[in-house]
């Protein structure tokens, strides 16, 4: 349906009332996910469940009516497919075995391998496009190069992605050789997720902020651009959201810079600044403090804020970042009826 209501803001219409959904929408914020996360038995196991992976994802649009479903996978999917191992420690995240050098680099899988550890996710995919409602977009999804390659570098997340600067700064033909890999392999794996069904598909740079100046250039927006020119050249019909996370004022320009049909915003910037900057290039998602679903007091205000800041211009509705574990499901009701009246 080319008449849904995220195609046609990522088209750039501008619509009455913006179409919304929720990154992490399917999460341990909702009871009917935990009781399937248990079943699963982990969280790789969900993962990599397309029955129960796809019912997780389904979750929330039953419960909320959300105007799209993001399949549930996880960024860290792709080290693994590459053959690092991967595991997941309650309370504290992901743990990798690293890349640290060249001699690490490779040791990687061949590209051409990754289907066979990622391919339960294109089932996923498949199954959802039978089982969504026929108005909801399907949203496919990767982590971004520079994001992937901090975590692969690190073996875990860090609140500098240091590791990763220091292996960028130390040896960068090694660290370039690895955002090689990581690009190329994104590429693949996003293809195959729009062949099997995903309508949309975005990639997240969760720590692009860590980079300034000609690092961001280099790694944050370049292999974005390449990403988005390969994926528009397979298909060119299927749109590209990017989130170059707490990127600033390197939000500007950045859907010119790297052909993407729309830039998702963080809340450490304001809707306003945002609207008056980065607006003007085309659709924006975004980008209300995912801290008023947990404490309400002005969550329907800061809402109809988002709202009215991007009415002018193509805009779909979502948080700054995640919604947190700890937020009360009924408050993404009020959220919802503030958008939608």
């Amino acid at each position: 349906m080319t008449d849904k209501a995220i195609l046609r803001a990522l088209r750039g219409e501008v619509l009455p009332t913006p179409p919304a959904w929720m990154m992490r929408q399917a999460g341990r914020y909702l009871p009917e996910y935990r009781a399937t996360r248990a079943q699963a038995g982990d969280f790789l196991s969900l993962c990599y469940n397309p029955d129960l992976a796809a019912e997780v994802t389904l979750q929330p649009i039953r419960r909320y009516g959300f105007d799209a479903a993001i399949m549930f996978a996880d960024i860290l999917l792709v080290p693994q497919a590459l053959g690092l191992d991967l595991s997941f420690v309650a309370g504290e995240g992901p743990r990798l075995s690293t890349v640290t050098d060249a001699a690490g680099v490779a040791n990687l899988r061949p590209v051409s391998d990754i289907h066979e550890t990622l391919s339960p996710i294109y089932e996923t995919l498949r199954i959802l496009t039978t089982e969504l409602p026929s108005e909801t977009t399907l949203i496919g999804f990767a982590g971004a190069p520079w994001t992937v390659a901090s975590y692969m570098v690190a073996g875990r997340g860090t609140p500098d992605q240091g590791p990763a600067h220091k292996l960028k700064n130390t040896d960068r033909a090694a660290f370039q050789a690895l955002m090689d890999r990581i690009t190329e392999a994104t590429i693949e794996y996003m293809s195959a997720q729009i062949v099997a069904g995903a309508e949309v598909v975005k990639l997240f740079d969760s720590w692009a902020g860590s980079l300034k100046g000609a690092d961001f250039d280099d790694f944050a927006l370049e292999p974005a651009r390449v990403i988005i020119a390969e994926l528009k050249r397979r298909h060119p019909d299927t749109p590209v959201i990017a989130f170059p996370r707490e990127a600033g004022d390197r939000y500007i320009g950045f859907a010119e810079a790297t052909g993407a049909d729309c830039v998702a915003i963080d809340n450490s910037v304001s809707p306003e600044w945002a609207a008056e900057h980065v607006q003007k290039s085309g659709c924006v998602q975004g980008n209300l403090a995912p801290h008023h679903l947990v404490n309400p007091a002005e969550l329907e205000n800061e809402t109809r804020r988002v709202v009215q800041a991007f009415s002018g211009g193509p805009h779909i509705f979502n948080l700054g970042h995640g919604i947190t574990p700890d937020a009360d499901p009924d408050n993404v009701h009020r959220m919802l009826a503030a958008i939608r009246g």
